[in-house]
């Protein structure tokens, strides 16, 4: 089942932080097809460690044949989008 919640967080990443055409994103796409380098790779290991607090190996990232796998490994790592209203998002 895809995590709808991540997959938004790490699209906002991708276009925001690692300045990816936000319409090349899509849950099927590879790195190549949206230019993720493996600079931007080690990049968005960092990215992913600062906003959600897990470490994903630039290699374990290179190894992801989509954006959908990127996904499931934050997943795996535990990475967790707060719900709107939450505690969480009262801060900002």
């Amino acid at each position: 089942m895809r995590d709808e919640a991540l997959y938004e967080a790490l699209r906002d990443i991708l276009a925001g932080k690692l300045h990816v055409d936000p319409d090349l994103i899509t849950y099927d796409a590879t790195p190549e097809e949206i230019e993720l380098d493996s600079l931007a790779l080690v990049e968005l290991s960092l990215v992913l460690e600062t906003e959600f607090g897990i470490r994903i190996s630039e290699d374990d990232l290179a190894g992801a044949p989509t954006v959908g796998a990127v996904v499931r490994l934050m997943a795996a790592q535990g990475a967790a989008v707060a719900p709107p209203g939450s505690a969480a998002d009262s801060d900002r």
